[in-house]
């Protein structure tokens, strides 16, 4: 077992060098740059746009920028971003901690409604209990969540009239005023992914309940209740635990549209305004950090496996 983790943690330094090769040699082929961009429909010499180049380093040879760029990442530093002058680590630090929080939160939103309803659809199966769960999981998936976060501020204007806040307060500051604001993004994006993961406990569960060792259990006379506790749920969660780490991963910076409804000024914003100046080094960070983010969760998850079910053994 720790052969089998100090390899894969090795296995991380390849995957996420080939991922810094990709997104840097990408960004330089589009056309264009961020010097371009930036005195777009101003009149300056030829001379003032050379001279920025210069500043930001965009004259040298591409192996050497990314020479330097990765030199100064695994320094841990990422740079200054191009359009902004100030450092990428803080202009990412200062945005991160709300996306990280309302991932957090929809993932455990996640998971307490998707592991009962999932087992009570797969006990259930073809009656009235199966038949709601499926409906509310299915509508889950195609209810898009900007369009459920807009129904959620409008039904809290016309009723309360009331909206959440839109400055955003850190948990350890003020835990009451930082719920009432992320709480409902965190619904929003917790519905939808409630609704994938609880198709997936339904259909891992009634696979799992057509295996030999359950008929076996229920033969010596073992409960039900504890023939889906200790035999059918342990194993019905590996595929499930899979589909939540990945959509956890997802969410730090793939809530783009549901940020803009809700006003709030994470990951996924910075992602789009990033692309849409040009702005190298942060895009560069950006998909690094999402990167990172999704290499560490399936590390974890393979973690997970050993301890959910007894027979894998990483040798």
């Amino acid at each position: 077992m720790l052969r089998y983790t100090i390899n894969r943690i090795l296995l991380m330094i390849p995957t996420l060098l080939g991922v810094a090769i990709l997104v840097f040699g990408m960004l330089r082929m589009m056309p264009g740059d961020p010097v371009t961009m930036m005195f777009e429909g101003a009149n300056v010499s030829k001379e003032v746009v050379e001279a920025e180049r210069a500043r930001l380093g965009l004259d040298q040879p591409i192996y050497v920028q990314f020479v330097k760029w990765l030199w100064g990442v695994v320094r841990g530093d990422f740079g200054l971003s191009m359009w902004t002058g100030q450092a990428v680590s803080y202009e990412i630090g200062i945005r991160l901690e709300l996306s990280l929080q309302v991932a957090v939160m929809a993932t455990i939103l996640a998971i307490l409604l998707a592991l009962p309803l999932g087992t009570l659809s797969a006990i259930y199966k073809d009656t009235w209990i199966d038949h709601v769960i499926r409906i509310f999981s299915i509508a889950g998936l195609a209810i898009p969540s900007f369009w459920l976060g807009m129904i959620i501020i409008l039904s809290l204007l016309t009723v309360f009239s009331w909206i959440p806040p839109l400055t955003f307060t850190p948990f350890l500051q003020d835990p009451k005023a930082n719920l009432i604001q992320l709480i409902w993004p965190a619904m929003a994006v917790g519905y939808r992914y409630s609704s994938v993961a609880t198709r997936m406990m339904r259909s891992s569960i009634l696979e799992v309940m057509q295996e030999d060792y359950i008929r076996t259990a229920r033969a010596k006379g073992v409960f039900e209740r504890l023939v889906i506790a200790r035999h059918a749920l342990r194993n019905a969660l590996l595929p499930v635990v899979t589909v939540i780490g990945l959509e956890f991963a997802f969410l730090i910076g793939g809530l783009v549209v549901t940020e803009q409804v809700f006003n709030l000024n994470g990951i996924g914003k910075l992602f789009v305004q990033a692309i849409a100046r040009g702005d190298y080094t942060m895009v560069q960070a950006l998909v690094l950090l999402v990167a990172v983010i999704f290499v560490l969760v399936n590390f974890l998850i393979d973690m997970l496996y050993a301890v959910l079910d007894p027979r894998i053994r990483y040798r």
